[in-house]
């Protein structure tokens, strides 16, 4: 057999090179419009934080989004999470207000729902205010929201204490009012569709999320205050200076003081 029928042969025997194997797509409708999520999709564009998410935790937030047709390129769901004192990550899966809204006015038997704050007026007496709105003179302790149903005679009451969820940072520094209302909102909306709503949570409500919230404030406070820390004005020039400028800074206003002291210019030849 000569040397060419030998190479022919070896190919004929060997096997066939394996194509490259393709990543599967989740596709469903959401809202009338499909949506395609792939692992590496939702690695890139829909986690936040910085845990080690794991495919097992992306393959259920893909199938939660299906099972509850959430479209998480509206921001309607995304997975967030941050490693712990104790080096693992807690991820959790956070969905909009707006999504639970879409989905509870998608139910033929959804008739609307009240909502608003719990104040305390200075006599100790406690109202239920509807809206966000409350007078200076009393005191924000929590917030309440009402969800009707056609097949219920009575709506759905929520009321929760503020005590619970404000952090004291990020949005409930300005908007503590709204926050907690929105907390009251989404839980009594998710007591009176259970079936369609029953397992998201937004990230006013979960603690973890919130905590995260307030790690990353934190963090970007601390970030802007060594910035600051780093800058220096240029007493000549009025130019804002780095950290290495900084440093030479103290040097170069005493020779300027010195020249002045001798009645030489600083300016350059």
């Amino acid at each position: 057999m000569t040397n060419q029928q030998t190479a022919a042969a070896t190919q004929a025997t060997a096997p066939a090179a394996q194509p490259a194997t393709q990543e599967k797509a989740l596709t469903y409708q959401s809202l009338g419009t499909e949506i395609t999520l792939t692992k590496a999709v939702v690695r890139r564009m829909l986690c936040r934080g910085n845990a080690d998410f794991t495919d097992e935790q992306i393959n259920q937030f893909m199938l939660m989004c299906r099972a509850n047709q959430l479209n998480p390129f509206l921001n309607e769901a995304y997975l967030t999470g941050y490693k712990n004192s104790a080096g693992t990550s807690d991820v959790s899966m956070i969905v909009s207000k707006e999504a639970l809204m879409k989905r509870a006015e998608a139910c033929d038997k959804y008739e609307g729902f009240r909502a608003g704050v719990i104040v305390r007026h200075k006599d100790g007496t406690l109202e239920d205010v509807e809206g966000s709105f409350y007078d200076d003179g009393d005191t924000l302790v929590g917030g309440w929201a009402q969800v009707y149903r056609s097949d219920r005679k009575f709506p759905v009451l929520s009321r929760v204490r503020l005590a619970e969820y404000d952090k004291g940072r990020a949005t409930w520094k300005s908007m503590t009012a709204t926050m907690i209302a929105k907390v009251a909102k989404v839980q009594a909306l998710r007591e009176a569709f259970p079936a369609q709503l029953g397992a998201m949570y937004t990230s006013e409500e979960y603690r973890a999320a919130a905590e995260e919230a307030d790690a990353t404030e934190i963090l970007d406070e601390r970030k802007a205050t060594a910035r600051g820390a780093l800058r220096a004005v240029d007493m000549e020039t009025g130019e804002i200076m780095e950290a290495a400028a900084r440093q030479e800074q103290p040097a170069r206003e005493a020779k300027l003081k010195a020249q002045a002291a001798a009645g030489v210019s600083g300016a350059p030849f």
